[in-house]
């Protein structure tokens, strides 16, 4: 393995807290592979460039030489992380945590080593507890202390719910490191609080504690709040190449190189290179973006798919060519006339899915981002003659809605 100072300048790249560092240099000291620990709920079936940050750290532990055992929360899940919440998370029920779980694994591989993951579900250990042992965990823990920790402090503060289950969560998520005898387990940062918790249970059992290490929540597209599916600034896993590119060209400057360092799959070099760049003013935001989104592309969807989406952002951006991939709809079925003989353009846009209402399809249209091909219409531009709209006729609001009638 890699001497201990060199093995840290991989593992501090891109962490926020690593409690406590000296336990961790002298873990690595002994020259024998770790047991890095991930919990993770599938509350979603859906993950994105947020989630997959820690995966990302794990990958980092893996290339090092270190084992990873990725812990799917199918009983914590049934109670639901209270980490950064302002009110009680609703239950899911165990049909919906396995489908997640399914995707979960599926989505979480293309980021890890498969053949160097340990996948366990705490299910296995946590639903048989029986009531003895149960209290035997929860006499480990202090309330006020739990109470110390900000999101229930905040909540009780503001005389907002706080149910008695929800205290439970970071007592099974530290049993969790118990049970896998766990050497270091990370998480956001939101998460200091549950992984301090295992640390505390596993003196209180007699082990040496894991050590605590977090990483940063990512920031979203719009550079402003963190990464997720709600605020509609997010990069899914799922994502078609194309749709992923042409999201990752969408930020700005600033975050370039928080999402270099995150989200991709350069060396520490490579990444505080680039971080050296933008602090002397020499760095060239178009081109390392461009690399950024060609990365990440190859990185989810295979070498030589970030390639294939560059070339189809520059048909579609650089030289205003139609994509290869416009959906067809039938000019006879969505295209009505009205009483006064003209189109209803909202409507139009509805049925060929590029507007989600009408309201929707006016503000594009009032904001000049409908074009019909490639002529974009002024203001108040909602019926139309129906020779507009005839077949070969195509659609486009915005940069990556598009439609064509035939």
């Amino acid at each position: 393995m890699l001497p201990v100072e060199e093995q840290l300048r991989v593992i501090t790249s891109g962490t926020m807290q690593i409690v406590p560092m000296d336990e961790l240099k002298a873990k690595l000291a002994k020259g024998v592979p770790l047991n890095i620990k991930l919990g993770v709920d599938p509350t979603s079936p859906d993950l994105h460039l947020g989630h997959a940050v820690p995966l990302r750290k794990m990958r980092q532990f893996q290339d090092l030489g270190h084992r990873v055992t990725l812990i799917i929360g199918n009983g914590t899940a049934l109670i639901g992380d209270p980490s950064g919440r302002d009110s009680t998370r609703p239950p899911l029920t165990e049909e919906q945590v396995e489908a997640n779980a399914k995707t979960y694994v599926e989505q979480a591989m293309k980021v890890l080593d498969p053949e160097r993951t340990t996948i366990v579900h705490n299910g296995e250990w946590l639903k048989p507890l029986d009531l003895s042992k149960m209290l035997g965990l929860m006499s480990k823990f202090n309330v006020a202390r739990i109470l110390e920790r900000e999101d229930f402090h905040k909540r009780y503060e503001d005389g907002r719910s706080i149910a008695l289950h929800e205290f439970i969560y970071p007592v099974l998520q530290a049993y969790d490191s118990v049970v896998i005898e766990a050497d270091l387990e990370m998480g956001g940062n939101d998460q200091i609080f549950n992984l301090l918790a295992g640390r505390d249970l596993m003196r209180a059992e007699g082990m040496e504690p894991q050590v605590a290490l977090t990483v940063p929540l990512l920031v979203g597209l719009d550079g402003v709040k963190k990464m997720s599916k709600s605020y509609g600034n997010y990069v899914g896993l799922t994502d078609e190449p194309n749709d992923m590119y042409g999201k990752l060209m969408s930020i700005s400057d600033e975050i370039i190189p928080m999402y270099f360092r995150l989200c991709s799959t350069l060396t520490i070099d490579e990444i505080d290179a680039i971080d050296a760049a933008f602090a002397d003013g020499s760095a060239d935001p178009y081109k390392l973006k461009r690399e950024l989104a060609r990365n990440i592309v190859d990185l989810y969807h295979g070498e030589g798919a970030g390639k294939l989406a560059e070339e189809a952002f520059d048909a579609q951006f650089k030289r205003n060519e139609v994509p290869d991939d416009v959906p067809e709809f039938s000019a006879t079925s969505v295209v009505e006339l009205n009483e006064n003989g003209l189109v209803y353009l909202p409507k139009v846009l509805i049925a060929c899915g590029i507007a989600a209402s009408a309201g929707d399809a006016r503000r594009a249209i009032d904001g000049g981002a409908v074009k019909i091909n490639g002529e974009a219409l002024p203001a108040k531009s909602y019926n139309l003659d129906p020779s507009l709209l005839a077949a070969g006729t195509v659609l486009q609001s915005g940069k990556r809605k598009w439609a064509r009638l035939v």
